[in-house]
């Protein structure tokens, strides 16, 4: 099993200034690529202190300038925010600058909030279509001179400046929950991302056995890397679990007031809705959520990690923007990459 890291610039509140957040963020980063992590993936969002991230190639760029050999992605480009020709740029300059480190992760959006302000008109459930479309867009910008007459984009014979250094190009990845999307990416020789949020470790068997589904629908030939994400918190005692515990719910309750799209957000801060109003949902319960996410000791991470090991989780990703201090989140980086990583070389 390989190791990825997901890491947001993040702040929950005020108390935190954003150069705090800068160095923090980028020195979770550099211990990652020392510690033996493979990749490092940066989000778009917009308009939310949880998730700094209004253009993802812009953070790739800064961390590739203060890395040399962790590689960068994009988790994920939100398609319909996006032009082709721009896209297809904007990546391809992050691949050349980084001496050939792009993973290429393309997507269709989480929040129905930024749609309403990034895409005024689209609902969120039918953003796929939008993604469907610029993925090929942008593969064949990069072979060249390209003309599109699509449903979302048309323009005249372009190509993407510059190219992308990788050939024929960058790993490609697609976050992936639904079978049309596993099917998707099957399809068009990408990657897997999956996240299942805080629900049990059946949800994984879920996404693995969607993932099979396609392969043997597309032939049985397809070997895509599924990578999976959890938020992630090691400790090695009480105190720490309770930390811990509390961060992921204090986001939770964030969370949730974005997917219910409250429109309670004042400054970019979500209001966090309280646990009390949450209870009514099991993956919200402490004992829940302590056994779903990737939360223990280092052997109790271990062992976690070997239930997706033997279940075909190719990669493993790191999810730290949780809440944590800062020094938490430092403490846990250190113990993953001191007595975990080593259990799986």
């Amino acid at each position: 099993m390989k190791f990825q890291l997901a890491i947001n610039l993040e702040r929950l509140d005020d108390s935190h200034t954003m150069s705090d957040v800068a160095r923090h963020t980028i020195e979770m980063v550099q211990m990652a690529e020392a510690g033996g992590f493979d990749i490092v993936w940066a989000a778009e969002h917009h308009a939310l202190e949880m998730t700094i991230a209004p253009n993802p190639f812009q953070i790739l760029t800064w961390w590739a300038a203060e890395t040399s050999t962790i590689r960068l992605g994009s988790a994920v480009a939100v398609a319909p925010y996006w032009h082709p020709i721009r896209l297809a740029g904007e990546a391809a300059f992050l691949d050349l600058i980084s001496g050939g480190r792009l993973e290429f992760g393309i997507g269709s959006g989480a929040y129905q909030r930024e749609f309403d302000r990034m895409a005024p008109g689209l609902l969120q459930t039918d953003a796929w279509r939008h993604m469907q479309e610029m993925l090929p867009a942008v593969l064949k910008l990069w072979e060249g001179d390209y003309a599109h007459d699509g449903e979302f984009w048309q323009f005249p014979t372009s190509t993407s400046v510059p190219k992308p250094v990788q050939k024929p190009h960058p790993r490609l990845w697609v976050a992936a929950r639904s079978p049309i999307t596993y099917d998707y990416a099957v399809a068009n020789d990408c990657n897997i991302m999956c996240w299942p949020f805080t629900r049990p470790h059946a949800e994984a068997e879920l996404y693995r056995h969607q993932l099979d589904e396609s392969i043997a629908k597309y032939g049985g030939t397809a070997n895509p890397i599924f990578a999976l994400m959890r938020h992630t918190a090691l400790y090695e005692d009480a105190a720490g679990r309770d930390e811990a515990i509390g961060a992921v719910t204090r986001v939770l309750g964030q969370f949730e007031n974005l997917y219910r799209n409250l429109g309670d957000v004042a400054n970019g801060f979500p209001k966090e809705i309280p646990l009390n109003e949450l209870q009514g949902r099991e993956q919200y319960q402490p004992e829940m959520l302590e056994e779903n996410l990737m939360f223990g000791t280092p052997d109790k991470v271990i062992e976690k990690l070997k239930i997706y090991d033997e279940l075909g989780v190719d990669e493993f990703i790191y999810y730290a923007s949780m809440g944590l201090s800062h020094e938490a989140q430092k403490r846990s980086m250190q113990l993953f990459c001191d007595e975990v990583i080593p259990a799986f070389r």
